[in-house]
């Protein structure tokens, strides 16, 4: 059986991922764009390493490999040339992104991918299994859906591969999806949504699921908003920020959306999702996404969490709970 590799692995989340990869006995090599990082971390972990930089990707890089797993961000910056070579080389290509522009590459790719045989499936990090999964479980609730809004919830610290990937969120723009298409919506107001404890203000932000949902539920009217606590969005100068929170912070800091599907009758029925914090989440979810496409669970062309692994794979994640409303 072919291979997995954590490209990416030595950042904050992509060392997570191989540290439980290594855990579950996973066959896997490492990669990244530093050679000085990795020789340690593949001596750490006993496993094989890679050292290329995205444009510099050779068939010979990925020789061997069943699924790629990029962990490393800002993702507008190594996503396109890696999803390229992951085609070229029959590949199927994860990520774990949040950055609006990759999925919607991934979607105009789709195509070139399902006739190459090859899977496109980016963000099997929190952001989007836990989102995705809940959409498609709210709509099931609703006749005639006919618009879902999704929020999310960032609270505690970020890590700095997640700032860097925001200042690509924010820069794609304000949109929304209406009509079963993206336009920009420059003068979206902020909204309130209720994660279980009272109404919260919540700004709208373009996140994947702009796309993921659309496919997943085939709700033509799409909007995304996200409330954010304590120092979630760091300003100045990002490259200052540590690689992540730690241990204890992270499970000072669990984590929750909510979705919201409106039935041409009008009924609005609402559901939340809580899961461990984020940072703990993604590593888990990505893995275990890559490990069940080694074993075929896949599906070639541009996919979602949701599509490929069931409504029910979030919730596989120890510590993730679903409340209806």
């Amino acid at each position: 059986m072919k291979k997995l590799m954590i490209y990416g692995a030595t950042g904050y989340t992509g060392r997570m991922a191989a540290e439980h990869a290594k855990a579950l006995g996973l066959d896997f090599v490492i990669a990244g764009r530093n050679a000085d990082r990795l020789v340690p971390l593949a001596a750490q972990l006993g496993v094989a390493y890679r050292v290329f930089t995205p444009d510099a990707l050779t068939a010979q890089s990925l020789d061997g490999i069943g699924v790629l797993l990029n962990f490393a961000g800002p993702f507008a910056q190594t996503a396109g040339a890696l999803m390229q070579a992951c085609i070229e080389a029959g590949v199927d290509y994860l990520d774990i992104t949040a950055e609006i522009n990759v999925y919607r590459l991934a979607e105009q790719l789709g195509a070139k991918a399902a006739e190459a045989g090859v899977m496109l499936l980016p963000g099997v990090g929190w952001d989007v299994v836990p989102t995705d999964c809940l959409a498609m479980h709210v709509v099931r609730r609703v006749q005639d859906p006919q618009s879902l809004r999704v929020a999310l919830q960032v609270a505690g610290s970020m890590s700095r591969g997640s700032a860097l990937s925001v200042s690509e969120i924010i820069g794609a723009g304000l949109l929304a999806r209406v009509d079963g298409e993206l336009v920009s919506t420059p003068d979206a107001q902020p909204q309130h949504f209720d994660f279980g404890e009272g109404p919260a203000l919540c700004a709208p932000l373009s996140f994947g699921d702009l796309v993921t949902g659309w496919h997943s539920t085939g709700i033509a009217n799409i909007a995304m908003f996200v409330h954010i606590t304590g120092d979630a969005f760091p300003e100045g100068d990002l490259s200052q920020l540590p690689d992540g929170p730690s241990a204890q912070q992270r499970d000072a800091h669990r984590a929750r959306a909510v979705a919201e599907v409106t039935g041409a009758d009008g009924r609005v029925a609402r559901s939340v999702i809580e899961t461990v914090n984020g940072y703990t989440y993604t590593p888990l979810s990505a893995v275990e996404a890559a490990r069940r496409v080694l074993k075929g669970e896949r599906q070639p062309g541009f996919a979602t969490p949701g599509r490929v692994f069931g409504v029910d794979f979030a919730q596989t994640i120890a510590g993730t709970t679903i409340t209806d409303f």
